[in-house]
């Protein structure tokens, strides 16, 4: 049974930092292509950034402001997420980009003055 436990939320400022981690177990990540999703209210979860081996991916958003990377050794993936703004409050998960695990709890980024 895959288990994935997100966390390092929490409330920031706008132009704040946050890192979010990822604690994959059940599998091995190695052989993974990993993203990390998001959900704000009343609207879809969309894909923010995606890691395979050492090449990665991000939507238009977040381009230039987060840093998808992962640690195949801990079976962790990670999110140093920048610049934040109000936008950027969701709920974040990981996750496999193919076929999904079962969706964790996710952490809460609130980005507020």
């Amino acid at each position: 049974q895959v288990q994935l436990v997100e966390s390092g939320g929490g409330l920031v400022q706008p132009g704040g930092s946050l890192r979010l981690s990822c604690a994959v177990s059940g599998r091995m990540l190695s052989t993974n292509v990993m993203g990390w999703y998001r959900q704000a209210p009343g609207k879809e979860r969309e894909l923010v950034a995606a890691i395979r081996s050492i090449s990665t991916n991000y939507a238009d958003s977040v381009k230039g402001r987060f840093t998808i990377s992962r640690d195949n050794a801990k079976n962790t993936v990670y999110l140093q997420m920048n610049s934040l703004k109000p936008e950027d409050t969701a709920v974040y998960y990981c996750n496999r980009v193919t076929t999904a695990w079962p969706w964790g709890q996710g952490t809460q980024v609130t980005v507020s003055s």
